[in-house]
C-alpha cells in the first residue's frame, strides 16, 4: 500500500494494523518453560530420577552414600571361591564328626560305669556273709593283683586249700575275701575283675612263687 493511500485512510480514522509480536527465541533468548519460577520437569531435591536407579551422587536417607559394591567385597576381600566353600564344608563335617565321636565315647563310658556299679552290687549280694577269713590267722599268703603284690592272712589249713585251688580270693571294696572255689566261679561270672587270686591246681608248683609260706616279701613291695 502506498504511503498516500495509507495517509488517506489514517485521515479517515483508520488505525494501522498492529505488528505481530516476535517469539522470545527469535530475540536471542531461551524459551521460558518454568512454571511458578521452576523449569518444567524438574524434580524435588533428594528424589530419585525416573527409572528408580540412584545417580552416582545420590545419598541414602541416613546421609551415607549407597554401598554399590558386590556382596563379597563388602568385607574387604574377594568373593569366596568354590574351593573355599568346599574347604569350609569339609571343616564343618569333620568338626561335627569329632563332636559325635566324643558324645558316643562319653555315652559308652557312662554305660560301662553303670554296668560296673550294677555288677558290684550283685556281687556284694552274692558273697554276703560267705567270706571265710580267719581273724586269728597269721600266715601271709602273697599274690599279684592289679600290678602290685597283695596279701591275705590265712591259717595253715586254708593255705593248703588255697594252694590246691579249693579256695580263692575276691577283692571287695578294698578288702580281700577268702571264698570257696564254687563261689569264686560264680563271682567271676558276675564281675571278673573282682577275682584277685584263683589257683590252678594242675599248674606246676614253681609257676606260683608266692605259694610257699616261707617266701618273704619286703614290706615296701606290699600295698
Amino acid at each position: 500500500m502506498s504511503n498516500s493511500l495509507r495517509d488517506q485512510l489514517m485521515g479517515l480514522g483508520f488505525k494501522p494494523a498492529p505488528k505481530p509480536e516476535r517469539p522470545a527465541h527469535a530475540k536471542g533468548g531461551k524459551p521460558d518453560n518454568r512454571q511458578g519460577g521452576k523449569p518444567q520437569g524438574a524434580q524435588p531435591q533428594g528424589a530419585k530420577p525416573q527409572g528408580g536407579k540412584p545417580q552416582a551422587g545420590d545419598r541414602r536417607q541416613d546421609g551415607r552414600k549407597p554401598d554399590n559394591r558386590k556382596p563379597g567385597a563388602r568385607h574387604g576381600g574377594k568373593p569366596q571361591s568354590r574351593e573355599d566353600i568346599d574347604l569350609a564344608k569339609a571343616y564343618a563335617i569333620r568338626a561335627q564328626r569329632e563332636k559325635d565321636e566324643r558324645i558316643a565315647a562319653e555315652a559308652a563310658k557312662q554305660e560301662e560305669a553303670r554296668q560296673r556299679r550294677e555288677a558290684r552290687a550283685k556281687l556284694a549280694e552274692l558273697v554276703k556273709d560267705k567270706a571265710l577269713n580267719d581273724a586269728t590267722a597269721e600266715i601271709a599268703r602273697h599274690f599279684p593283683y592289679g600290678g602290685k603284690i597283695k596279701r591275705i592272712y590265712v591259717n595253715e589249713a586254708q593255705l593248703k586249700q588255697l594252694n590246691a585251688g579249693e579256695l580263692g580270693v575276691l577283692q571287695m571294696d578294698g578288702r580281700y575275701l577268702l571264698v570257696t572255689a564254687e563261689l569264686l566261679a560264680q563271682a567271676e561270672a558276675v564281675f571278673a575283675p573282682a577275682v584277685a587270686l584263683k589257683v590252678d591246681p594242675n599248674a606246676p608248683a614253681n609257676e606260683d612263687p608266692y605259694a610257699d609260706p616261707q617266701y618273704q616279701v619286703p614290706d615296701d613291695l606290699v600295698w
